[in-house]
């Protein structure tokens, strides 16, 4: 008989019992004068000492606005030194961060910032062809008859105040140097006794994940969740304060704020933030000038990177490991990695954001194929299981959903016991929607998903958040929304669409209706219109089929 599907990560290296402030300010007693933060486009390059006097500064600033501990401090920019900044910065003064998808349009921006009560944001003017500043305005009207700090909205009564990166902002909002100015009225030792007063186990992050409900849910990730994931990724990683890291990954991500800003803290390693959002050329380019030795990515970034006519022009040899996450990776592309770009050590990491995110990770030795075929195995103190509809442990090699427990799984869902009950039991164990596999070696492959998301260039989406955006559309009579594969991005979205008998409306319509409201990743590449779905006898849609009809009739999509 094959032994359960579980198993137990090592009980080494120790977890780390620290708050993220206190992290940070022993890394940087340990390697003041290393490579800390480099953001070229910034013409930033901080060692560890030179950061922390930036961060400390940044943290008595919001000190000086009023910002209380447990407060929500929302941050809606691109990769930027600024948010580096506002992480660290709102970790020492027991701020609670709230990561706004630089992506997100105006419906989404206004969801999260109620929903979590948020009571500052601190945000960007603009990037590619999102006008923060303009979605602001339309979402608050009243923000130029208020002061920053004295804020009244009637859509988000908790929000005190904005604070733009824009040298000039609009009547109402904070400039970024206007709020560093402010530091000088707080005091290094106010700052250290605030410091002094926070617990590791203390919520300080809250990411929102699309929701089976069609709204997001609030992640609400801990010191010790967030900094301990960082650090066991690091070391798989066998990260050093020698290591350089490049993060083409978005910050707003568990992938850039954990895995990578984190678990370079917790080694001493350098961050470096290539460009705001991710440019293939740009990342080959900082790798080459300051010989880094890690790289981050989604398969999608490294098969750009590969294939960019420049690449031969750039020295990669001083890489040898990274992470690869986000979807399966395509095992030539496996391959060219390791080879072409040197990194012989790459590993595969998989995970959901209410676990901090990693649960399972492959081992720089491990196989090309166990780097293609499975997630790898389970992280140092984390339990794995896979369990049966009912609940019970299946044997090794057969099919059932992933379960997870330990130091990384969330506080919760923010403000929404109901969901948080419905994904963590009382034992503890998250249930992560996906099928799975675990081998005689504790390998765990993933082979499908419970529900019905959709991973589209390492984002995950919910079609019925789509779904639920969509049938708002006057001409909507009923949509339904399905991944079929893609060559460049893993998966891409097909809408199904019934619409009502008086309307009529194009696919391009409906693309642009959608373009300034929801996040471009989150617009279905096609739309089908139908007069009816296919159905059970019961009258329940099914989506397989209208997945297996999407590939036949767009073959190659």
């Amino acid at each position: 008989m094959n032994p359960p599907s579980y198993s137990q990560g090592s009980t080494l290296p120790p977890l780390l019992a620290q708050t993220i402030g206190d992290a940070f300010d022993a890394t940087v007693s340990r390697f003041p004068q290393r490579l800390a933060l480099l953001v070229p486009d910034q013409n930033i390059r901080w060692s560890w000492a030179a950061l922390k006097v930036q961060v400390d500064s940044h943290a008595r600033a919001l000190i000086a606005l009023g910002v209380r501990a447990g407060e929500r401090i929302g941050i809606w920019a691109p990769n930027c030194f600024e948010w580096c900044l506002t992480q660290f910065a709102s970790a020492k003064i027991g701020a609670i961060l709230v990561n706004i998808n630089p992506a997100y349009r105006t419906s989404e921006f206004e969801f999260v910032l109620a929903q979590s009560a948020c009571n500052w944001l601190i945000c960007a003017e603009s990037f590619k062809t999102s006008n923060y500043h303009s979605m602001i305005a339309q979402v608050i009207p009243e923000l130029a008859m208020f002061t920053p700090g004295r804020l009244s909205s009637e859509k988000l009564p908790a929000l005190k105040g904005i604070v733009s990166l824009a040298e000039h902002p609009p009547e109402g909002l904070l400039s970024w140097q206007a709020l560093q100015a402010m530091a000088a009225d707080v005091t290094d030792e106010h700052l250290a006794r605030r410091q002094a007063q926070l617990q590791f186990d203390d919520p300080i992050n809250i990411q929102y994940t699309s929701g089976t409900t069609g709204f997001p849910k609030g992640a609400t990730l801990s010191h010790y969740n967030i900094l301990n994931n960082g650090y066991m990724v690091g070391e798989s990683l066998g990260l050093t304060e020698f290591d350089s890291v490049v993060i083409p990954v978005p910050l707003y991500h568990c992938f850039g704020m954990v895995m990578g800003n984190l678990g370079c803290l917790t080694h001493g390693s350098a961050m470096i933030y290539p460009c705001a959002a991710f440019e293939p050329l740009k990342v080959l380019q900082r790798v080459a000038s300051e010989r880094a030795t890690v790289l981050f990515g989604v398969p999608t970034m490294f098969i750009a990177q590969l294939d960019h006519p420049e690449r031969y022009l750039y020295d990669l040899s001083s890489l040898r490991t990274g992470i690869m996450a986000g979807t399966t990776c395509p095992i030539e592309v496996m391959k060219r990695v390791m080879s072409e770009m040197h990194m012989a050590e790459v590993q595969i990491a998989y995970g959901m954001t209410e676990t901090s995110p990693v649960c399972l990770q492959t081992g720089p030795q491990d196989s090309v194929e166990h780097r293609v075929t499975t997630v790898g195995r389970t992280q140092p103190h984390l339990e794995n299981k896979i369990v049966d509809s009912d609940g019970r442990i299946v044997a090794r090699g057969q099919v059932g959903e992933l379960c997870t427990r330990g130091y990384s799984v969330m506080l919760g869902y923010w403000n929404n016991d109901a969901e948080t009950a419905e994904c963590i039991d009382r034992s503890r164990w998250i249930h992560t929607g996906d099928l799975a596999t675990m081998d005689e070696q504790g390998f765990v492959s993933i082979v499908g998903r419970i529900k019905d998301m959709v991973i589209r260039g390492g984002e995950n989406i919910y079609p019925r958040e789509v779904e639920e955006f969509y049938l708002a559309h006057p001409a909507i009579a009923d949509i339904h929304i399905v991944g079929i594969p893609d060559s460049k991005y893993g998966e891409q979205l097909v809408a199904w669409a019934r619409i009502h008998p008086s309307h009529s409306v194009t696919d391009d319509e409906l693309r642009l209706w959608a373009k300034d409201r929801i996040a471009h990743y989150k617009i279905p590449r096609h739309f089908k219109f139908v007069e009816a779905f296919p159905m059970t006898v019961t009258g329940k849609v099914q989506k397989f089929r209208m997945r297996e009809v999407s590939i036949e009739e767009l073959p190659g999509a």
